[in-house]
């Protein structure tokens, strides 16, 4: 029986030497090497969806993958596809590398330089280690499987543009349409959305923060179940136990959820720290929400410039929401794009707090009427962003997601408006 393995190499010598090697293996059948993280997830991703049996028994993980570090990446693969059998190529053999290695899901280590006796025994084992969990694992319900489900980031360019609200409302859309929906609130040290859905709750992101295997009962325990039937991981009530949320953990809670439901919208607030960075990397919707007025439209051209800097993600792939839009404003949305660099939603949101004001009050976002115009732009949102299901027939949706290339509003010269010399 042959042996599939892909290999993720971020440097072209070493990716050369690595399948020079493999080619050279017994019944071995190595893929084009990937040369970075992202194409590697994809990669397994869009394999899983054709049928997890398309899956590669090997995949070999090179130490100067990137952007997502080598130990990380390899913790994601092992938590989203559990069938497929890891192996780290390192210049670093050292037992405290090994066992880190191993604690993150990696089924062996081959040292740099490569030795092809190392590598053949290592590929031959993680290979059979992979042909046995296929034949066993079956339809158990304490891994996950499969490629996952949509990650959507919302982020204020600043407080008090309606960030939470918004990811509130996407959330209920989603669950509405019959998505199994989840929402984070990684606004650690000030998130409200207990506050908007009426929610008293004990267990929050935190009890998940500490923990290296986050498995399906563990991830269900630290969610709350709400009467709509979102799953809600909220923000600690303490704001300062939000330090204790890395990155790191981050990565894993998020690929939990992406493996257990079919959208996952994340509130990410309006302050950057390496937690909501990690989020809005990994998410395949990113959205930043201001509003139509200068001070907003400068703080969104900061935020873009700042995640272009830390390279978490760049302007072409936000999505800009413009909310309390006013139609006689000389701050339009193509104006809103031509300075953050963006692609603005061809929805907005009204300016009618008087529609909310009562559900705002009471805590109970999800009581907001339907004839609320802004209700209805944001579920609108929800559609246009394709996290909702389409009615049958109607295939356009997904857009932002599988479609990049395409959107984006056709800019009119704006007036006088106070940015006068930027771009």
């Amino acid at each position: 029986m042959s042996t599939r393995i892909l290999p993720a190499v971020g440097d072209a010598d070493a990716a050369r030497s690595v399948t020079t090697l493999l080619s050279q293996l017994p019944e071995a059948e190595p893929a084009g090497p990937v040369g970075d993280s992202t194409s590697l997830l994809d990669t397994l991703a869009r394999l899983a969806a054709e049928s997890l049996d398309e899956l590669p028994e090997v995949v070999l993980v090179h130490e100067r993958i990137g952007p997502v570090p080598a130990l990380e990446l390899i913790r994601e693969v092992a938590l989203r596809f559990p069938s497929v059998g890891v192996v780290l190529v390192t210049a670093d053999a050292s037992p405290g590398l090994y066992s880190a290695a191993m604690d993150s899901g990696a089924r062996g280590l081959v040292g740099l330089p490569l030795s092809y006796e190392e590598l053949a025994q290592r590929v031959q084992a993680a290979a059979s280690w992979s042909v046995g969990v296929r034949r066993h694992l079956g339809q158990g319900g304490d891994v996950f499987t499969g490629p996952g489900g949509t990650v959507v980031t919302v982020s204020g360019a600043k407080g008090g543009v309606g960030a939470t609200l918004t990811a509130v409302q996407l959330a209920l859309a989603a669950r509405a349409s019959g998505m199994n929906t989840a929402l984070a609130d990684m606004d650690l040290q000030s998130g409200d959305v207990a506050s908007y859905l009426d929610v008293q709750f004990r267990r929050s992101i935190v009890d998940l923060a500490g923990i290296q295997d986050i498995s399906p009962r563990v991830l269900q325990d630290a969610l709350f179940s709400h009467p709509t039937g979102i799953g809600l991981l909220l923000a600690p009530g303490e704001g300062e136990r939000g330090e204790e949320v890395s990155d790191r953990s981050v990565r894993q809670i998020v690929s939990a959820l992406r493996n257990r439901y079919d959208v996952v919208v994340v509130d990410c607030g309006t302050q950057m720290n390496g937690a909501n960075a990690a989020a809005i990397e990994m998410a395949d919707i990113t959205l930043l929400v201001t509003t139509p007025d200068v001070v907003a439209v400068r703080a969104a051209k900061r935020m873009v410039r700042l995640w272009d800097r830390l390279q978490i993600r760049k302007a072409e792939e936000t999505v800009t929401l413009v909310n309390r839009f006013i139609r006689n404003t000389e701050i339009q949305p193509p104006l809103v794009e031509r300075i953050t660099g963006t692609r603005v939603a061809r929805t907005v949101v009204p300016a009618n707090f008087k529609e909310l004001q009562a559900a705002v009050d009471a805590g109970r976002m999800q009581d907001l009427e339907s004839k609320s115009t802004v209700k209805q732009a944001l579920w609108g949102l929800a559609g246009e962003l394709g996290i909702v299901k389409p009615p049958e027939g109607n295939e356009k949706a997904g857009r932002f997601r599988n479609d990049r290339g395409s959107i984006g509003m056709r800019r009119r010269r704006g007036g006088r408006s106070g940015f006068e010399g930027e771009s």
